[in-house]
């Protein structure tokens, strides 16, 4: 069967697999954070008016981003260099007001777990989210039939039943479109790739409270818990704090596969504010889970805290360094990378067939780059009308020609060269994914 073919089969058969889950009572969990997103319409003329502004004669090839925006020179030099190298990100600011009335804005729903619950439902599929951003307004977003969470009592509830006891915690999504031009004076920078800058101001996440009784309905349930996904720990600061949290997930996580020696254990890598911190939660979790999955600048950026170069453009490259990081922390089965042309599982048989969770992950991830929502079948169906990637094809056939073969997917995705968003693609891909689970 050709990788077209299989993609036309599993788009046929989703709502059959679907519900067939749905009636087993079959759920992925997802955890851990979720926030309030205020999604930007950045426009570039209101970039250069700033550069115009408050940093006339800079040289824009100079600017870098900081650390910790202060002021709105920082906020402009930080957009100025996620834009030039077309890359994601997220840096910490001060205080919003510094950017709030730059562009107009609407609300969103922010954290791997909660945006991945959100795709799911829009095509059907329910799962079990933890919370740590439990406002209202949060809670209304992600308000859905689909999406449950646990109560204190230990049963499952929807959003619209939470009562709020954690603080807010506002994400600004600044997203950046290939092909539009930084000009300064008599300079100018086309933007090579679309992406996006998250701007944070942490509260609750700083923290990540766990709520022991999801934690205990899962433990409790895990033979209707088919996946049981981890991530969300890159806001936490205090190492104290992350090896206490870290600590919690290893319990847990053994306990779960206690109960189901067949549930999978998939942690979501992410962009880390600390390097340290990042070595922690690798070193700590990378060896309890069976899956861990990453976009392609995660994976550069981990193998080169390991000292292992890679060239993330040839995907026999990736492969290895794929290998290398599964070798080196013994993850059970194996490590997915997810890009804009390719979604990729190398190592072991994880029980599953895991080529249609690719499959999966990449239509929902460019429904949301095509539409901005969480796509339905039907906004799914017109994304099965788009041609595959041509680089991911490329890969793919390199891949079945290497050595690798027996041990490694890669699913070239369907092609968007300008996507109108950026945020959230990575997390609709992990929801997909998890179909293949269930």
């Amino acid at each position: 069967m050709t990788i077209q073919s299989k993609y036309i089969d599993l788009f046929e058969k989703m709502e059959q697999t679907i519900e067939s889950r749905k009636s087993a009572g079959i759920y992925p969990a997802m955890g851990y954070t979720s926030n309030l997103d205020i999604l930007c319409d950045f426009r570039i003329d209101v970039l250069n008016r700033l550069l115009e502004t408050h940093m006339p004669d800079v040289d824009l090839n100079a600017l870098q981003a900081v650390k910790f925006i202060k002021t709105v020179e920082d906020f402009i030099s930080t957009v100025v260099h996620f834009c030039r190298n077309g890359i994601g990100g997220e840096v910490d600011i001060e205080d919003f007001a510094i950017i709030e009335d730059l562009f107009d804005t609407k609300p969103g729903i922010g954290g791997t777990s909660a945006q991945a619950a959100m795709a799911l439902a829009a095509v059907g599929c329910p799962s079990v989210i933890h919370l740590t951003d439990d406002s209202r307004e949060v809670c209304d977003i992600l308000r859905s039939p689909y999406i449950h969470t646990v109560s204190p009592a230990g049963e499952l509830i929807h959003t619209d039943q939470v009562k709020q006891r954690w603080e807010q915690e506002i994400h600004y999504i600044i997203q950046f479109k290939k092909g539009d031009v930084i000009r300064s004076r008599n300079q100018t920078i086309e933007i090579p790739a679309s992406n996006r800058l998250i701007v944070t101001k942490v509260t609750v996440n700083e923290f990540v409270p766990f709520s022991q009784p999801y934690f205990d309905y899962i433990e409790r349930h895990a033979k209707s818990i088919s996946s049981n996904v981890l991530s969300s720990f890159n806001c936490i600061k205090d190492e104290r704090v992350l090896r206490e949290r870290l600590d919690a997930v290893k319990r847990h996580v053994r306990a779960y596969k206690k109960n189901n020696p067949a549930g999978v254990i998939f942690f979501e890598d992410a962009h880390y504010h600390s390097l340290d911190i990042r070595k922690l939660c690798i070193e700590t979790l990378y060896p309890e889970v069976d899956i861990v999955c990453m976009n392609e600048e995660e994976l550069a950026l981990t193998l080169g805290m390991y000292n292992r170069p890679v060239d993330i453009g040839d995907i026999l490259s990736c492969v290895e360094g794929v290998f290398f990081l599964k070798n080196l922390f013994n993850v059970k089965n194996g490590i997915i990378v997810h890009t804009k042309d390719y979604s990729m599982y190398a190592g072991d048989e994880p029980g599953a067939d895991i080529e249609s969770g690719l499959i999966y992950g990449n239509l929902m991830a460019t429904a949301k780059a095509m539409y901005g929502s969480y796509g339905t079948r039907e906004q799914i169906s017109e994304v099965m009308k788009l041609p595959l990637s041509e680089k991911g094809l490329r890969h793919r056939e390199r891949a079945i020609a290497s050595p690798y073969a027996a041990k490694t997917a890669v699913v070239p995705t369907k092609y968007i060269d300008k996507p109108k968003y950026t945020i959230g693609l990575g997390d609709s891909f992990v929801g997909g994914v998890q179909i293949c689970f269930m």
